[in-house]
This record gives structure tokens, sequence and C-alpha cells, in this order.
């Protein structure tokens, strides 16, 4: 029996010019690039500049991903942008994205679920276009996370940076064949309301009638974040009856290279099938999974055919993955 699936017909993404070393940090809070980096894996970041946007960068990523898709930004009738730090408090920075694209059909909006954003969005999209409610999505992630961080905190302004990545998803019929068929395979999403505390902005429209800044018990994060990550992966593969030894590539959120490394190791995925981008990248929340899609597919390591895992976590804590054929 044939299904539909959400395909992916091509990805872009978006770095702000302004680079920020790990050296530039230690001018201006008690830190060094050794101790950045060997906790870490980060050696830069990159901030978007002066009157940039979220909406500006996550513009420039899908007009980079449509470009990759081949498709006219008319066809798209389907916006889902995951974001923390949205251009205003409302309207939904979706909607500015869609105006700055021309599009004036089909729905767009926000979805935040922080650095699982994207994978919440993916997981949006791809039951909208199933169940024939869209026939083309166009999934951003984007943040300046940079705008909600406290400069004086060395815990946390090290580790984020400012970026956008989107992918293009089109509705096709596939056979129904797990071992075959191409896009979205399966989505599996958690949430954790209990672990609010660990990481959060103390602020907010109802709370404080200010932005505030992110706050972080890191080594709290640090510990949670592996069992929940392979968790989902595990759903993942009892869902299609794949498992690692099937990954092409494992596309994980770009928090941290220590929480890479080891929830690669605890689900046995070689080493080298694992993209890693956060060294150059930082920790740049909803956007860091398109980012590293795109940057992974530019050097020609992802094909079409391969199999990609995504998965992130996130405050909230939320988790999820996502598993796909390119």
């Amino acid at each position: 029996m044939s299904l539909t699936r959400s395909v992916v017909l091509g990805c872009g993404s978006y770095l702000p010019e302004k680079v920020v070393t790990n050296d530039d940090l230690s001018k201006i809070v008690e830190t060094s690039d050794e101790w950045i980096v060997q906790r870490t894996g980060i050696r830069e970041r990159h901030i978007a500049g002066e009157g940039e946007f979220t909406s500006h960068l996550a513009l420039k990523a899908a007009e980079a991903a449509l470009a990759d898709a081949g498709v006219e930004a008319k066809t798209i009738d389907l916006i889902i942008m995951a974001t923390s730090t949205p251009d205003n408090t409302f309207p939904a920075t979706a909607v500015t994205v869609q105006n700055g694209l021309g599009i004036t059909t089909g729905a767009a909006f926000d979805l935040q679920a922080v650095c699982s954003g994207f994978i919440f969005a993916m997981t949006t999209a791809d039951a909208y276009l199933r169940a024939g409610l869209a026939k083309r999505a166009l999934v951003i992630g984007a943040e300046t996370f940079s705008r909600i961080l406290d400069w004086t905190d060395r815990g946390t302004c090290v580790l984020f940076g400012d970026g956008a990545g989107a992918v293009v998803l089109d509705a096709q019929e596939m056979p129904g064949e797990v071992k075959t068929d191409r896009g979205i395979l399966t989505c599996h999403l958690r949430s954790d309301g209990s672990h609010k505390q660990k990481l959060y902005v103390d602020g907010g429209p109802s709370s404080t009638q200010t932005t505030g800044h992110l706050r972080m018990e890191g080594k709290e994060v640090f510990k949670h974040a592996v069992g929940m990550v392979t968790d989902v992966i595990h759903d993942a593969f009892e869902a299609t009856g794949l498992t690692a030894d099937d990954l092409t590539w494992f596309v994980p959120h770009q928090a941290n290279r220590r929480i890479i490394d080891a929830s690669a190791k605890k689900l046995g995925i070689a080493p080298e099938k694992c993209v890693v981008t956060v060294e150059g990248h930082g920790n740049t929340s909803a956007a860091s999974i398109p980012l590293a899609l795109d940057t992974a597919r530019k050097a020609g390591r992802i094909k079409p055919g391969d199999l990609v895992m995504l998965e992130a976590m996130g405050g909230g804590f939320t988790w999820g993955s996502v598993l796909l054929r390119w």
C-alpha cells in the first residue's frame, strides 16, 4: 500500500558575518579557548549584527533552500518556523518571512520548543503533508540567541551563536517500504516540564514584561541529555525495524561535542557517521540541525538515498527524533 511521505527537496542556511572566537570572549568574561574547547568543542560562533533580526537570517536560509530545491516560493503552502527568539511577541516571525518571499496564500506560523524546535517543526510539517492539509512545506530553524544571553555569565555566553537553516518538504507518494522509501519515515517527540528550571529564560510578556536572559544548570542538562536523546532514537528504530548499522548519517543537535560523542557511543553509531559542526557554529538552538544538514550536504557527504537520523534536546525539557531517507 502506497503512503504519502514528506520528501526533502532541498536545504539552505545562513550565518551572520560577524564571528566571535573563544579568544574574543576571554576579553569579556573569565574564560579561555582551552577551557571552552575542552568542555564543549566550540571554537567560534556567529553573532547577528546591529539591525539584523531573526527574520533576516530566516529569509536568507529560506531563499537558499528554495534555490537548492529548484522550486518557486509561490508553490509553498505551509511555513513552519522554529524559534525561541522571534522578532516580535507577535505576529509570528514566519509571516514576516512569508511576506519577504512574496507568498500571500497558505499558512505560516512559529513553533517554540527551544533547541528541539526544528525536530518539532519537521514532525508538524510531516503531519500536515501526510494528512493532505498542505502539499509543500518550508521548515525553518532560526535564532538570534545572542539577544537573550547574559554576557557576564561565562557558563552560558560562551555556548551559543546565531544562525538559520531551512528545508523544503514535498508530499510524494511512496511504495510504503521503509527500506527504500524516500522522505520522513518516523518521528518521535517528548516533553517533561518538571525540568523547566534547569534551562529557561527568566523573562516574558506575562511574567516580567521583559525579554529576560537565558539561565542554565549545565551539569544537570548534560546529565539528562544523553539518556533522553538515545530514548527517542531507540523509538525510531523500533518503529521502523532499522538499526544504527543501517544509518548513513547521524545529525544531532549541535550543543556540546561531549554530548554528541557520548550519545553516538551509547547508540553504537560509528564516529565517522556523525555530522558535527558545533566547533564553528556553537549552539544555535533550533537552527543547529538544518545548519548541520546544509553544511554536510554542501560538503558532498549527505546524498540522495542516504538514511539520516536527526535528534535534539532542548529547554522544557523537550526532545525528539526524525528518521528520514534523503
